[in-house]
């Protein structure tokens, strides 16, 4: 029998809902059943979150990666020793959190590359306390791109059947719209493709939404389709991309939800991040391209609001982990 992949799980910041989203997900045994999942993190935060549920669950300090075992019930964690779980509070920014927060997110990176595990899920960090311990401006897209260089990378939200790249995310409107350009829209339409064929989904359909009301209306509301998105389109085709539009944004996300594409290109943050939450908020996760190693996330933040009350939702995390799974394996995406 095949030996499952390694997932390395990051905690999250741990003044946050990450711990308990993670030992959540973990309480579940089908959590093991596609591989074997290894949080990366503190020990110590991991047994008194375990203990706060009263989660069925043991807590066991490995050394290596190569040590995990994925047993049922059994919570491996690779700890650094770079957090006191005595110096941090449930709910209040902390500098030291979120430091050691963003070194695991850099140690699981550095471990997928040398091979020692497959894939990455991670927990949020909140920006806040990472600004405040020195990393400014940074998520763990932008953290992981710096440490594997990639040259192209992308943020995909899914949510079932939905799966949505954005062109741009952390743009201000006028940016984003400054950022439509065929160059662009073809580097993303060569990313994804090249993406969803290395994750078991050969020549996926790719359904781009146009900019503009109503796709422009012939260039009455606009030329970016025109002049951009449809120039784009069709160099991507000759290339063999399966891609199609550019489509009105109040009709492509249903096309998608109904089969018609494996994946929407949207041209902006919020374009692609409504239609994923409304459709389906619990259970959305976030997916990146352009890396040499699989990551993906939860698609929610620290909620130090309701941290150590027990009653965040782990559906996220556990999708996260699921998926995470089945692309290292190139299996493809779920349904």
């Amino acid at each position: 029998m095949p030996t499952k992949p390694i997932i390395a799980i990051t905690l999250g910041d741990p003044c946050g809902i990450g711990p308990e989203v993670v030992v959540k997900a973990l309480s579940r045994p089908q959590a093991y059943r596609g591989c074997r999942p290894l949080v990366i993190g503190s020990a110590a935060v991991v047994q008194e979150t375990a203990r706060r549920l009263n989660a069925p669950l043991q807590v066991r300090a490995v050394d290596s990666p190569a040590a995990a075992t994925g047993t049922p019930g059994l919570v491996e964690v690779l700890d650094p020793g770079n957090l006191d779980a005595r110096a941090i509070t449930l709910g209040r920014v902390s500098p030291i959190a979120g430091k050691a927060a963003v070194e695991w997110v850099l140690l699981a990176g550095r471990l997928a590359l040398k091979g020692e595990v497959q894939g990455m899920a991670t927990a949020p960090i909140n920006k806040e306390a990472a600004n405040l311990a020195g990393y400014h401006e940074v998520g763990h897209m932008e953290l992981l791109q710096a440490l594997t260089k990639a040259p192209q990378v992308a943020t995909m939200l899914m949510a079932g059947r939905l799966r949505v790249v954005h062109l741009t995310t952390h743009k201000s409107l006028r940016q984003a719209c400054d950022y439509v350009t065929k160059n662009n829209i073809l580097a993303k339409l060569r990313l994804t493709h090249t993406s969803f064929e290395a994750w078991g989904i050969p020549r996926p359909r790719i359904g781009v939404a146009a900019l503009n009301p109503h796709g422009s209306d012939g260039g009455l509301l606009g030329t970016e389709e025109q002049e951009h998105i449809a120039p784009a389109v069709m160099a991507g085709r000759e290339e063999g991309i399966d891609a199609h539009g550019p489509v009105g944004a109040d009709s492509i996300f249903h096309q998608a939800i109904t089969g018609r594409y494996d994946v929407v290109l949207a041209m902006y943050h919020d374009q692609g991040h409504i239609p994923i939450k409304v459709h389906n908020f619990e259970r959305s996760i976030s997916v990146n391209l352009g890396f040499p190693f699989v990551r993906t996330s939860v698609d929610h933040g620290t909620a130090f609001d309701i941290a150590g009350q027990g009653i965040a939702d782990a559906q996220s995390m556990a999708t996260s982990l699921r998926v995470a799974a089945r692309l290292v394996k190139a299996k493809g995406l779920p349904r």
